[in-house]
Order: structure tokens, then sequence, then C-alpha cells
């Protein structure tokens, strides 16, 4: 079994096995448990950047076995320097939210350990597919795992929030499947993504297609305006769901785009690039005005979740390296700034439980050693330089000014409302006068939060300081995909 293949079976085997443990008298066992098989599945995502050749843009790591024969669908992974960043990158966020649930979660617990684990198999078998329907199986079906952990172990409106979020997506995904049926009839009968890539089709096939993986992206990101979902579902989600979804789950349809769009459909990829720029440059200012009048602290934070992924699908539609490789960047970035953002609310919530930034002030005088990991990552959030929320956002921005003057304009203006928004929730809720009993009897972090925080904020700064690890790794596939991009495919 090659590395991708334990990279996703090895914590999808541990996420059952807990299920079938049984009641919460095990909990102590489940939990080491669970954090056993995070530990592994992250383990065997780290060799694949040591054995990964990045001068090469061709896919690495090729596992590729028939599936269904009948209908020519194969079980085909591999990755590039596109991809291959997600692999560990989901393994070790899921390995962060199993030690962050470790107190907060005390039913059920198998079942929300157990979940996870599977979640974080099937999101490594998105960034991994190389086959369409292989990949269609593993998007949907990350759907289930968390559509359970949202309705089972969220907030008061949580039946709600779930139905809402599996509804949104789910719908989005059944056009992404009539192409992909029409993709698979277009080529002779191959499911192969790289076949499709390569197959001419018409102006009008392409514009359909485009729209139909449009359908089911975009509101994976989600892009304005179909991003209402997101702060019901951050709102209701437990913090590790909130995490995951963030951190990982947000990169899907990001991932998709850049995946199957781009390069299937380039002619109109390049046509409707002004529309994509648009939907993208109103994330990054008008959910950036939005999120400054959020009086709860996760729905602020899912708001600037909405405003940093715009910087992601405007990167994409720059048709540029640094637009690309910046919004690549970014995603990985946002991943661990925004899954410790919600961490650190968690934290918070599961002393208070309050999200209210009212119930706060003066965090900081009861809560040092925490409040220092938050301002970090609130800062990482404004972009700070030095931050890994620097590095993508600047590259974006200085292949928008490449692309057009006033696009990179508009853009920038995201760092002034992002610094606006953060430090509006930093002043209230941790600085001033402690002016509530309910954060005057707070405890600071223990050893298992400290530990968490502490790897998030090195991956935080690591990234900021020393970010050629993760742009040399993709140049090669980057430059690839543009000169594809630039080449028409109409037939």
């Amino acid at each position: 079994m090659g590395l991708l293949s334990l990279a996703i079976w090895i914590p999808i085997a541990f996420g059952a096995l807990l299920l079938a443990i049984g009641r919460d008298e095990h909990a102590p066992m489940v939990r080491w448990m669970a954090l056993l098989g995070a530990a592994f599945g992250f383990l065997v995502t780290l060799p694949l950047y040591g054995g990964f050749d990045p001068g090469s843009a061709a896919m690495q790591f090729v596992e590729k076995a028939a599936w269904i024969e009948r209908f020519n669908v194969h079980y085909h992974l591999g990755v590039d320097g596109i991809s291959l960043w997600f692999v560990p990158l989901t393994a070790f966020i899921t390995l962060i939210v199993v030690l962050a649930s470790w107190e907060a979660i005390t039913e059920r617990v198998n079942q929300y350990m157990g979940a996870f684990l599977i979640l974080s198999g099937l999101m490594i078998g998105v960034f991994s597919a190389l086959d369409g329907i292989l990949f269609y199986v593993f998007f949907e079906a990350t759907l289930i795992p968390m559509y359970l952990i949202i309705g089972i172990w969220g907030g008061p409106n949580k039946i709600y929030a779930a139905f809402k979020f599996f509804l949104y997506t789910l719908l989005g995904s059944l056009l992404m499947l009539i192409a992909l049926i029409y993709l698979y009839n277009q080529s002779g009968g191959s499911f192969d993504i790289a076949t499709w890539h390569r197959l001419p089709l018409g102006g009008q096939a392409q514009t359909l297609l485009f729209f139909a993986f449009f359908a089911a992206f975009a509101v994976k990101v989600p892009m304005w305006p179909v991003h209402t979902w997101l702060p019901d579902v951050h709102v209701e989600a437990p913090t590790g769901g909130s995490a995951v979804l963030a951190a990982i789950m947000l990169k899907l349809g990001a991932y998709g785009f850049v995946r199957f769009s781009l390069p299937i459909a380039p002619d109109a990829a390049r046509e409707w690039a002004w529309l994509m720029i648009a939907l993208s440059l109103i994330a990054v200012v008008y959910v950036g005005l939005v999120a400054l009048v959020q009086t709860d602290m996760k729905k602020l934070v899912a708001y600037s979740s909405v405003a940093h992924m715009g910087f992601v699908t405007l990167g994409f539609f720059l048709f540029n390296e640094l637009g690309v490789s910046g919004a690549l960047v970014q995603m990985i970035a946002h991943g661990f700034v925004s899954g410790a953002m919600f961490l650190c609310i968690g934290v918070l919530y599961e002393r208070v439980h309050s999200r209210e930034i009212a119930a706060y002030g003066g965090v900081v005088e009861t809560m040092p050693r925490f409040t220092a990991f938050a301002l970090l990552f609130a800062m990482a959030n404004c972009g700070l330089p030095a931050t890994a929320g620097f590095v993508g956002e600047w590259m974006v921005i200085l292949g928008a000014v490449k692309a057009d003057f006033w696009i990179g304009l508009v853009a920038a203006t995201a760092l002034v409302f992002g610094a606006a928004y953060t430090l509006w929730m930093v002043k209230r809720v941790y600085l001033g006068p402690v002016v509530n009993d309910s954060v005057r009897g707070l405890s600071d972090i223990g050893r298992r939060e400290f530990l968490v925080l502490a790897l998030l904020a090195s991956a935080v700064l690591a990234m900021g300081l020393y970010p050629r690890p993760v742009t040399d790794v993709m140049d090669a596939s980057v430059a690839q995909l543009l000169r594809h991009v630039a080449l028409s495919k109409l037939n």
C-alpha cells in the first residue's frame, strides 16, 4: 500500500474501530486511540515531502488499480506541487483537533473522534484523487461526518445549521456530477482527470462545464453570494468542527477550481475571469465590512474566512504565477490561522459558555499565556508580516497589481478591513479592565491547551518567516497549469 493510501485509510480504519467500541465508559481509551490514529495518519504524510521532486510538474506517488471495471473507474491517486501540502495539512489539523477536544467532549466520545478521523481520510482522498468518480465519492462523502458533527454536538440550532450545510453543498454538487458524466462520454469512456485536461471542447460546452463546476465549488469555498450557510454553521458547530471546516473543508472547493475548472475549461475560465474577480473582490471588501459589525466572535471569524478565501479565488483567476501561487499559499496559511482562531474561541467558550464579545474584556489580566497566543493568531489574521497570514495575501496583491492596478488596490483594502475587525475584537475581548465576574474567575491554559496552541503558533511563524519550502514545491506545477490554461481547447 502506497503512502497516499496509508494517509487516507489509516485514519478511516481507526475511526471505524472507534465507532465499534461503544459507550462512554470507554472514553479514556477512545481518546488515546483517536490520538494514536491521528498521529499515525500525520506521520505517514511526512515522507511525501521528503520524497517529492519539486522540479517536476508530473503527478508523484501515483497509485492505480481497477475499481469499477465496467465503467472504467479506477482507484487512482497521486499528488503534484499544487496538492502535496494539503495532505499533511489535513492530517496535522486532525491531530490538533483530537488534542483540543480531549476534555471538551464528554458524550458519545467514540462517535465524535471517529467522525473526525474518517473525515480526515476522506478529505485527503479529495486532494489525492486522479479519477473523476473517485474524487466525487470522496468530495460528497466528507459531508456525512461533518453533518453528524454539527447535528449531534452543535449548539441550540444545530439541526437547522446541519441541514443548511448539507443542502447547500449537496445541491451544488449535483451539477458537478452531470458535468463528470458529460466528460466521461466526450472522452470515449474515461474518468481520468488528466485525460479530461487534454480533451478538446467547444466554447458552449466549456461555459456550461465551467458553471456546473462553479455551482459545486463556489458553495464550498464559499464565495459571495452563496456564503450565507457558513456563519450559521460555524456558530452552531462544536469547536473542533469549526476548526476543521475553516482550516480544510473550505479548501476543497478552492482546490476544485484549480484541478477542474481552469484546466478542463480554460477558454471559459478566461472568458468569465472578470466575473470571478468581481465576486472575489466583493467577498474581500463587502464581507470584511459585514465582519466589522458582528457581536459574536465565531460569526466574526466566519465572515473573516469568507473574506480571506476571496483572496484565493481572486488569485486563481489573475492567470499569473504570483496570483496562483499566492492563492495556494493563502489556502495553507488560512488553514493554520483560521483553525487557531476558532480553537482560541473554543478555549474561552469552555470556560465562560458565551461567544458574545460583550461577555469578555481584560482576559489578558487573568489568562496572560493564552492571550499571547490569541494575539499572535489575531495578528496573523490581520496579515502581519512574519506570520503565515501575510505571505499569501501579499503574493495575491502583487499578482493583482501585475494584472491590473485597480484590482490590486481594491484587494489591498482587505488588509485594512482585516486589521479593523480583528483588532476591534482583540480590544474588547482581551484588553482593557476586567469588568465581568466570569472573566475575573478565569484560569489560564493548561499543558494540553498550551501544546495545541504552541504547535499552531510554530506553524504560523515558520511559514511566515520562511515560506520557501511551501512555494518551491508548487512552482513547477503552477507554471505548467498556467501554460495549459493559456492554450485554447476549442475544437
